[in-house]
């Protein structure tokens, strides 16, 4: 059975797209019957009450669909047409999705949560480039519940509450876990295979405190400064330190590891 992707090969999110102009409902409609002739405007009214999707609407009522919109009423339609999904799990997909996560590889397989990678190395500075740029460009959000969190990361339920209770990963308030919690979650399943257990793990959860809080030391002169450009001055300042102090974090640990060891 083949895959669910969406036609443009991304996620059909309900995010919309700001950078190009909504549509009626009947232009809608003509672009969609392109591919999927029996569809109506009944049939796209019956989808959004349904909370497939959710157009926006002007003063007077009328709705206008983002190019976001338009992906998932053909994610929906396919998903109908091609594998005779009922909507209760293309809603359940579609909502999956909206928290991050992949379209399932088969019909009737979950979602799919995405691989992460941590940021690349710490290189402040160098060539000319901001040292922030080491942590990577802004991804999109993730939210994983407990279950989907254990299963990215390899931890069982009771490793992840050790983890929390040591403090390495925040109980979420909303029920959903995000991008760092996974990395974290990760990181200390990897490093479970070596004998380390969360609970050796404080240390790194008190140095990071102290860490963050020279980091806005160091860098709240420049937040207080009045000037247009200051906050996003202030923001690339916290990047660039922040990467100076993984960076250094890294080379004392290196080296105290190779003096323990004798070489």
């Amino acid at each position: 059975m083949t895959a669910l992707p969406s036609p443009s090969g991304q996620p059909p999110s309900n995010r919309g797209n700001p950078g190009k102009p909504l549509r009626s409902i009947g232009e809608v409609l003509a672009e969609l019957r392109q591919e999927f002739n029996d569809v109506t405007i009944s049939k796209i009214r019956f989808l959004e009450t349904e909370g497939l999707v959710e157009p926006e609407r002007t003063a007077a009522g009328y709705r206008k669909f983002s190019p976001a919109d338009i992906e998932r009423l053909r994610y929906v339609l396919r998903a109908q047409r091609d594998h005779y999904l009922p909507l209760r799990v293309i809603k359940e997909h579609l909502d999956a999705i909206d928290r991050g996560l992949e379209p399932p590889a088969t019909p009737l397989a979950p979602p799919r949560v995405p691989r992460v990678v941590p940021d690349s190395a710490a290189q402040p500075g160098q060539h000319g480039h901001a040292a922030g740029e080491a942590f990577g460009p802004a991804q999109p959000e993730l939210r994983l519940s407990r279950r989907e969190l254990c299963e990215a990361s390899g931890l069982a339920d009771r490793q992840l509450a050790e983890v929390e209770g040591f403090g390495l990963v925040s109980s979420p308030k909303d029920g959903y876990y995000d991008r760092d919690a996974l990395l974290v979650a990760q990181t200390v399943a990897e490093m479970a295979r070596f004998g380390v257990e969360p609970r050796h793990l404080r240390p790194f959860r008190t140095g990071a405190e102290r860490q963050a809080d020279l980091v806005l030391q160091a860098t709240d002169p420049v937040l207080r400064q009045r000037t247009a450009d200051a906050s996003a001055r202030a923001e690339e300042a916290v990047r660039e330190l922040s990467a100076l102090t993984v960076r250094l974090h890294a080379l004392l640990v290196k080296a105290s590891v190779e003096r323990a060891a004798g070489r």
